[in-house]
Order: C-alpha cells, then sequence, then structure tokens
C-alpha cells in the first residue's frame, strides 16, 4: 500500500490566520456548550479545513478501492465478486476515515491552541494553500501507473545527472522522517492484516504474534527500498512547479517546533486510520478466500 503520510505544507512569513473566519463560524454554533471543548474542536476542525484534509481522503478512498482490486488479483483472482467490493467500499468509507483520523489528530494537538494557530497560519498562506493542492493533485495523478511509473523515470534521472534539486528533495524527507516513518507504517500495516487474516480464522494455520512479526519485519528492506522509490517519485512530480526558495521555506518550517509537532501527529493519526484498515482487509480477504459471507 502507498505511503498515506501528508506532506506538511510550507510558507513564507506568518499572516492573518486563513482559519478564523471558519473557527468563529464553528464557536458560534457551540454557543452554551462547555467554551474549552468547543474551541479545541473549533480549532481541529479549521485546522482540517485549511489543510484539505477532506480532498485528501477523497484521494485516499480512491486508492483504497484501487488497492482492494490488486488484492483480489493477487490473493483470490476473479472470486471475490460483489462482496469483496461492497466489504472494500465499506473499509474505506470516506467519511468515517475522516472521522477517525480527525479524532485522532484532536487527541494529538487539540491541548496546543498556540501550535494549531501557527500551523493554520502557515497552511493558510497563498503558498501553503499551493503546496497542498500540488500535493493531493500528484497522488491522484499517480491513480494512473503511467503517471507514476514516469516520475520514477524523472526522479531516477535527476539523481543520475546529479540534479541539485534531488538534494533538496532529500532535505525536506530527512527534516520529515518522511522514509523511516512511512516503512514504519507500512510493516505495522502488514501484521494488522496478517493479524485480520489469523484472528478471523485462518485455517490450517499455525502462525503466532512472534512468527508474524517476524515474518512482517523480514520484509523491511523491501519496504524502504519500494517506500524510497515511490517517495522520490512523488516529491519530484508534486514540487516540480515550486522554487528552490519555495523548498527551503519548506524545509525551515518543517524544522520548527509547530513543523514537528504537525508532523508527529499526522503520522500518528494516520496509523490510528490505516492499521485498523490493514486489519479490516486481512479480516475480509480470509473471508473470500474461504468463500464465507464478507
Amino acid at each position: 500500500m502507498r505511503p498515506t503520510s501528508l506532506l506538511l505544507a510550507v510558507v513564507l512569513g506568518l499572516g492573518p490566520v486563513a482559519g478564523t473566519p471558519v473557527l468563529a463560524q464553528i464557536l458560534a454554533q457551540t454557543e452554551g456548550t462547555d467554551l474549552a471543548g468547543a474551541t479545541a474542536n473549533a480549532s481541529i476542525a479549521a485546522l482540517t479545513e485549511t489543510m484539505k484534509i477532506g480532498p485528501l481522503f477523497e484521494v485516499l478512498g480512491e486508492e483504497g478501492i484501487a488497492y482492494g482490486k490488486s488484492l483480489e488479483e493477487d490473493m483470490f483472482p476473479g472470486s471475490g465478486g460483489a462482496q469483496w467490493t461492497a466489504a472494500v467500499a465499506a473499509i474505506y468509507d470516506v467519511p468515517a476515515l475522516r472521522q477517525r483520523f480527525e479524532t485522532a489528530l484532536s487527541d494529538q494537538l487539540a491541548s496546543d491552541p498556540a501550535t494549531i494557530t501557527e500551523i493554520i497560519a502557515f497552511f493558510g498562506s497563498d503558498l501553503g494553500q499551493r503546496i497542498l493542492s500540488l500535493e493531493i493533485d500528484a497522488r491522484r495523478a499517480f491513480l494512473d501507473d503511467g503517471v507514476e511509473e514516469a516520475a520514477q523515470v524523472t526522479a531516477d534521472t535527476m539523481r543520475a545527472k546529479g540534479d541539485p534539486r534531488i538534494d533538496l528533495l532529500t532535505r525536506l524527507a530527512e527534516a520529515n522522517d518522511l522514509i523511516e516513518m512511512n516503512v514504519a507504517g507500512s510493516l505495522t500495516g502488514s501484521l494488522a492484516f496478517l493479524q485480520g487474516m489469523t484472528r478471523e480464522g485462518l485455517q490450517g494455520s499455525d502462525a503466532d504474534e512472534n512468527q508474524m512479526m517476524s515474518d512482517v519485519w523480514g520484509q523491511e528492506e523491501q519496504v524502504r527500498a519500494d517506500t524510497t522509490t515511490w517517495l522520490y517519485s512523488y516529491l519530484a512530480l508534486a514540487y516540480q512547479p515550486l522554487s528552490d526558495a519555495d523548498l527551503e521555506a519548506y524545509i525551515a518550517f518543517s524544522q520548527t517546533p509547530a513543523g514537528k509537532k504537525l508532523n508527529a501527529a499526522l503520522f500518528s493519526a494516520f496509523d490510528v486510520v490505516f492499521t485498523q484498515v490493514s486489519y479490516d482487509l486481512g479480516r475480509a480477504a480470509i473471508r473470500a478466500m474461504q468463500g464465507s459471507d464478507i
């Protein structure tokens, strides 16, 4: 499965908080409720709106449907049928996934309103909104395997020619620990998938937790290689329209306390969401393989 982390947006300078009208509207709707709780909820709502979490999850849902089809082809070709299609659609129900994500993000950030305000200010700028749009557009474009393959060729060519842009992309990836965090998330997801299959009733299997962990961690080297290839292809495509100065600004923001807190919170929230998704897919897959109701 593709990495799921949302790359942080970076902007030049601080300006008016873009989410303030949203915040005021939500607070007005919560008049008479607990003020601290309402303020925290409104701050997270403003943050997720500014960060385009809705459009992002629409793309992640499309990725999930495509991934479900590839699972069927690999594990039980042609036998999943309408039940498997319905099961995958339910697992990747976008409103449910987004709600789970926003709850997890709130758990990480709601108690730090100053950081939320700073993040909204960054993401709400013209450059911040442009970066977010480029990120989402690149993920949508990668739904076409041909686009992804072309982006990989571009990244490989840049590396072979010693293009200085690769150095900037490397600094960006390192500032946000994108490779290691995505590798850890992928391995966690693989383990959850196996747990879902086993606990649902994988007949004839005596695999225990330790064996499953050993099997999953045995894939670490390949997962890291695949993640690195995907990430640089994605970064090269997504940020191609940006100047070096824009990327320098992104790196600078990523190294601030607010940038680091947001990065950690995003990975944590995505882990909550997609570990459950992987577990549910494992359960549904074994049911499909056994021919039982999904």
